[in-house]
């Protein structure tokens, strides 16, 4: 059975986005769907990886929000099943969980996806990157002169960042990689994608090279700017 919650009016030209909210715990679900719908989303549940993908196939969210330790089927295995499908495959797929092991978060990625959030949720966080998705897809090639997220402002325009007014000076490809990496806080790149994105293909070099751009950027912005997804690549932390 489908439950739809109702939704608040949103601007004509401002498309309302579904989401679809998963997990086997009810205040989890109610406190999603309670700041979802303030923020005029159309939201529906299920309580299992199994009603997941019924509810799914009905109510054609554009965003899952998805637990991973469920009863019937797992978070993991219904998004293998949701990625099977042609109509889910560029369906945003974020992963809640409270599980803390390493290999949860590369099998989450491995299943297909788009992000990893751990358990107590911050709705703020959440609806931040919610909100990054949608300006994504409304406007996916519109040119960013300046990214505020995080504690930086990221000014692409004079190739500097500033942390709480201070001035930060990288070199160009460290700068651009950053910039990169902020541009989409929700997705994990691997290390070929970056190198493709960063280098280009004209240009010969080795992974290893990315790692070494990361660990410079770290040391001058911060270590928890840019997160590791260990056996996947880098994605930047909003949190």
């Amino acid at each position: 059975m489908l439950h739809l919650s109702p939704t608040a009016v949103t601007a004509a030209k401002s498309p309302v986005y579904k989401i679809l909210v998963v997990d086997d715990d009810p205040d989890i679900v109610e406190l999603l769907e309670f700041n979802l719908k303030r923020e005029g989303y159309q939201t529906a549940s299920a309580s299992d990886g199994r009603k997941a993908l019924d509810v799914a196939a009905e109510f054609n969210p554009d965003i899952i929000l998805l637990d991973v330790m469920m009863p019937n089927l797992d978070g993991i295995a219904a998004c293998r099943l949701l990625r099977e499908q042609p109509k889910f495959k560029e369906t945003y797929i974020l992963f809640l969980t409270a599980r803390a092991e390493e290999f949860s978060e590369v099998a989450a990625f491995e299943a297909g996806a788009d992000d990893f959030i751990a358990k107590p949720i911050k709705p703020r966080a959440l609806l931040g990157r919610l909100a990054a998705v949608k300006r994504r897809d409304q406007d996916p090639h519109a040119a960013v002169d300046a990214i505020d997220i995080n504690g930086l402002r990221i000014d692409r325009t004079a190739f500097a960042v500033y942390q709480e007014g201070k001035k930060i000076t990288l070199p160009k490809k460290e700068f651009e990689l950053l910039a990169f990496l902020a541009a989409s806080p929700h997705k994990v790149f691997n290390r070929e994608e970056l190198l493709q994105n960063i280098w280009g293909n004209d240009v010969f070099v080795l992974a290893r090279t990315v790692d070494v751009h990361v660990r410079k950027v770290r040391e001058k912005v911060g270590d928890h700017h840019i997160q590791t997804i260990k056996g996947v690549g880098y994605k930047f932390n909003a949190d």
